[in-house]
């Protein structure tokens, strides 16, 4: 009797609620065009993972779209663990752009790993202590020098922040903003990755964190009259005399910012 082919195996994850809107991704796609541009040039033709991009494909069909201009060879591969979803996007699929269905485990042809995994609105609905081993696993799947961007936003993506991680582990956190839309910097608290959502009390250093932003920010309210870019700025500027901000003018000019992971790190 011949051997039986044993059953694929089963994505790992769950399904999330899938909103989205076409635009929603900007500001972290523009951060990783940035931030990781030259690497995925570098890499020649590497592929870049959307990861849960929800129940209609824009997310992914813009993220070809911004990084093309930087590393033109890239690939991107939309992952869903919906089925449903994946033959909804199929029609869309186009050279350099693809879509299929799978979960965490992130299954590419031939066991490729891939340079980049950006995966937004994805883990908001697991618990805390999930997100750990979610983040290892990803991480582990990544080509050398590769990047996993992991984070939250609202549904037309003014307020989003963000987890970098490489193959070694969490690295920083970006804040990141429609300035005219901001009263203070703590409205991104609700904003927060799973890691982080639930450590925004006093005693863990996020919440320290947004307290100084909110304060640097009131300091700052005489450069309201040049605009909220000049505001953000020297706010900006004031933070980094006690906190490890891995950016610049350029980047702050975007309405960003970026933190070193170990200082926001959950306590215990």
């Amino acid at each position: 009797m011949a051997a039986r082919t044993p059953p694929p195996s089963r994505p790992v994850g769950a399904v999330t609620r899938g909103t989205t809107n076409p635009n929603r991704l900007r500001r972290m796609d523009r951060w990783i065009a940035d931030a990781h541009g030259a690497a995925l040039r570098r890499a020649g033709h590497p592929v870049a993972v959307d990861l849960g991009y929800g129940a209609a494909p824009w997310t992914a069909v813009e993220l070809l779209s911004r990084l093309r201009p930087v590393a033109p060879g890239v690939r991107v591969v939309g992952i869903e663990i919906e089925p449903a979803r994946v033959a909804g996007a199929k029609p869309y699929e186009r050279e350099g752009l693809s879509f299929r269905h799978g979960g965490f485990e992130v299954p590419l042809d031939g066991g490729e790993r891939p340079a980049l995994i950006r995966a937004a609105n994805v883990l908001r609905q697991y618990d805390e202590e999930q997100v750990a081993r979610v983040w290892e696993r990803l991480c582990g799947r990544l080509a050398p020098g590769g990047l996993l961007v992991e984070g939250t936003c609202d549904e037309i993506g003014r307020r989003h922040v963000w987890v970098a991680l490489g193959p070694e582990g969490a690295r920083t956190v970006t804040f990141a903003t429609r300035l005219g839309s901001l009263e203070r910097p703590s409205d991104l608290a609700e904003r927060l990755p799973k890691a982080l959502i639930h450590r925004n009390v006093p005693g863990e250093p996020v919440h320290a964190f947004l307290r100084d932003f909110d304060r640097a920010w009131a300091a700052a309210a005489p450069y309201a009259s040049l605009g909220a870019r000049q505001r953000w700025i020297r706010t900006a500027r004031a933070l980094a005399g006690d906190w490890p901000l891995t950016d610049g003018p350029k980047r702050w000019r975007q309405g960003e910012l970026t933190v070193r992971w170990e200082a926001l790190r959950p306590m215990g």
